[in-house]
């Protein structure tokens, strides 16, 4: 297996330019990842299956999905492009490098866990600022404008806040200077994870059924749900910062209603 993936990363060294795979390669892989994870929810939603595992009754209509699209493709090609390609040389400058030999996985696992981490932290802080009334008012509530989100709303988001929490993406990377393909496997990681927080969806399979300090979905579409004055849980990726912070307390509570509403109910059967 190892030897496959150095295969066909020495065929993509060869073949391309170290700036042309960490600013365009960057683009399209993000690109193919972001709408082949996002786009079946919309499916899912118009074609109305799997809804017993819809977070929320209410569906979004095609014009508004559309919309959100349409959005998308402009600030993807707008910002998202321009900002990989002026990246580039501060994460040649941080040490990234594409060149062989590939790292361990150990060292891969340990960064990309690190990212994890360190952007989760940041992005609360950073996403809480955003709720404060004047930012939310002129930058956040874009995003907001779907209180029932589906996966491509998770980069739904006004220009200046794309740069903004865009940092607590790029933080952790900037700081290590990793390898390209680590860089490729925490970007697709994280898109994967965002979708998935945005998705609508609980599903009995979903990451945090089994892992307790993922929040995922169910942790996420509260935050949507309700006014920006009182949504709390604005962490990422994990649930534990919320927690510490206090700002998850309406989220545990309806949690807590709704397991002691289904414990009355079995105990009355």
């Amino acid at each position: 297996m190892a030897s496959i993936i150095e295969s066909c990363w020495l065929y993509l060294i060869t073949h391309f330019s170290d700036f042309q795979l960490a600013s365009l390669g960057s683009f399209l892989l993000h690109e193919s990842v972001f709408f082949l994870s996002g786009l079946p929810f919309i499916y899912l939603e118009r074609a109305g299956l799997l809804s017993k595992y819809k977070i929320q009754t209410k569906n979004n209509n095609p014009t508004a999905q559309e919309k959100c699209i349409t959005r998308l493709l402009f600030y993807h090609f707008s910002v998202n492009l321009p900002l990989m390609i002026l990246s580039y040389p501060v994460f040649r400058f941080m040490g990234m490098r594409s060149s062989l030999p590939l790292p361990s996985w150990k060292v891969i696992l340990t960064q990309i866990i690190f990212y994890f981490i360190l952007e989760d932290f940041v992005f609360y802080w950073g996403h809480r600022v955003l709720h404060t009334k004047w930012l939310y008012k002129h930058v956040h509530s874009v995003h907001h404008e779907y209180a029932t989100p589906f996966g491509l709303t998770s980069e739904y988001a006004h220009p200046a806040e794309i740069l903004f929490l865009g940092f607590a993406t790029i933080v952790g990377p900037a700081i290590t200077g990793p390898h390209l393909i680590t860089l490729w496997l925490w970007m697709v990681l994280r898109v994967l994870e965002t979708v998935e927080a945005h998705c609508g969806y609980h599903f009995p399979w979903s990451l945090s059924n089994f892992l307790p300090l993922y929040g995922g979905s169910d942790f996420h579409d509260y935050h949507h749900r309700l006014l920006y004055t009182k949504s709390g849980n604005y962490s990422s990726t994990f649930v534990y910062t919320d927690w510490i912070f206090g700002t998850d307390k309406g989220y545990r509570k309806l949690k807590a209603l709704k397991h002691n509403g289904v414990e009355g109910g079995r105990k009355q059967t």
